[in-house]
């Protein structure tokens, strides 16, 4: 049995040797016709040498966006064209990317925390506009509430983008010469153009605001009990005969003038803002205004002090209007915002000037004006004579003093020069940027 075994072992062991030996057979026997197939293949293909593609023909013409081109150099031009339309496109991009930045502010000025017994909620009529705005920037990082009407006419929205998104900020697009109906604890009553190219553009629409528009913040003030505080202006007073102007002078006013749209439409402001308080009990303030400057002030806003910075940090003719010997008063912007809010937080209810006394004629203040911009070239010369412009304008503010221990601090010299700088961005401006609205204060992340 043993010896079988070791014998059919022995078969199978064979059997196994002679298949491996048939399958190497096979494998070589394919690989030498495979090399012999190569060889026949390299046989028939002629050899090709680098400088025969020399005598290949050159196309007479491309397609390129499926246009059929004449040459290499039309393909190339056109190359160019659609390179230099990138790059257009590209500037364009850049340009939109650069406006969508600068309608989102980034940062808050800092906001003092108001617990809710100290915080108010204060509505400021025409608070997109060159007063309005600086006082709600006052009123916001004092950590109130600010509700702002403006329909702007002559008030801009960047103005007060810096407050767009901040819990404590709201923006109304609304004429006050239609109610409006919210709620509020103080009112200041801003609203009406006051440049005498804006106020007499539209004359009617001026009057209508000064009349409508009080009796509907006055009636507004009345349902919701607010304190209201009416802006009115020096020009209660005309072309006066009193010099400086007392609050109790009645003023030297023509009735149907260019100006008077203006004029009468805020004392019929304060006609019925004593009206209310002694008919239907509501507390109001008066506050006479006169002239004003600074930062945010319209370019062309027609008033001296923008006429002769512009003028100034263009090379061009500064332009006095009449001989130059009418004389006014300037008081810087932040001065009359504290004037404003003293008067608010005061007991006086009677009118109140807040102005600079400091007076200057209006050619002094041109050649100041040119010697604080930095190489001008400008020369000064008159013009004819506006109709109804007051000779002599200068505040009396010894109530001011007294009553709301408030006096101007911001020299002319330092007013005019931070308004010539916020100027001469203007003038360089070419499109909207972040942090494009001229504010003096420290600024933290959003809340």
């Amino acid at each position: 049995m043993i010896r079988q075994s070791l014998k059919f072992r022995k078969t199978i062991f064979v059997i196994f040797i002679l298949f491996l030996l048939i399958i190497f057979f096979f494998i070589n026997h394919k690989d030498s016709n495979n090399i012999a197939d190569t060889q026949r293949v390299s046989q028939d293909i002629p050899r090709v040498g680098y400088q025969d593609f020399n005598s290949v023909p050159k196309r007479e013409y491309y397609y390129v966006d499926n246009k059929k081109m004449g040459s290499n150099n039309v393909a190339d031009d056109h190359i160019k064209q659609e390179l230099q339309e990138t790059r257009n496109q590209i500037e364009q991009l850049k340009k939109k990317i650069a406006f969508l930045e600068g309608r989102v502010p980034q940062k808050y000025p800092d906001v003092k925390y108001l617990g809710y017994k100290e915080r108010k909620r204060i509505l400021v009529t025409g608070g997109a506009g060159f007063v309005g705005s600086h006082l709600v920037d006052v009123l916001m990082m004092q950590g109130h509430e600010v509700i702002v009407v403006d329909n702007f006419f002559t008030g801009r929205k960047r103005n007060v983008e810096h407050w767009f998104g901040h819990r404590n900020f709201e923006l109304i697009h609304h004429d006050i010469v239609n109610p409006l109906y919210v709620e509020a604890d103080e009112i200041y009553h801003l609203a009406s153009p006051a440049s005498p190219p804006h106020y007499m553009q539209n004359p009617v629409k001026t009057i209508k605001t000064n009349t409508l528009g009080t009796i509907n913040m006055l009636g507004l003030a009345r349902r919701v009990g607010a304190k209201i505080l009416i802006a009115s202006t020096s020009e209660v007073y005309g072309d006066p005969m009193v010099h400086p102007q007392p609050e109790t002078y009645w003023g030297h006013v023509n009735p149907i003038g260019p100006r008077a749209c203006y004029d009468e439409g805020k004392r019929v402001a304060e006609t019925l803002a004593y009206s209310y308080a002694k008919q239907e009990k509501v507390s109001v303030r008066v506050a006479r205004i006169f002239n004003t400057y600074g930062p945010r002030m319209h370019v062309s806003d027609g008033r001296v002090v923008s006429n002769f910075i512009m003028q100034a940090l263009q090379n061009l003719t500064i332009t006095v209007y009449g001989n130059g010997r009418q004389t006014r008063s300037f008081c810087y912007v932040s001065d009359l915002v504290d004037g404003l809010l003293s008067l608010m937080a005061s007991s006086y209810t009677l009118p109140v000037n807040i102005g600079n006394p400091v007076e200057h004629t209006i050619e002094e203040f041109a050649m100041i004006i040119k010697n604080l911009v930095p190489g001008c070239r400008s020369t000064v010369s008159t013009g004819a004579a506006v109709e109804d412009d007051p000779q002599r304008r200068r505040p009396d503010i010894a109530i001011a003093e007294a009553q709301l221990n408030w006096s101007p601090k911001v020299s002319l010299q330092d007013g005019l020069q931070r308004t010539i700088d916020y100027f001469k961005e203007e003038l360089s401006r070419t499109t909207f940027y972040n942090n494009q609205t001229y504010m003096d204060v420290k600024v933290k992340s959003p809340q």
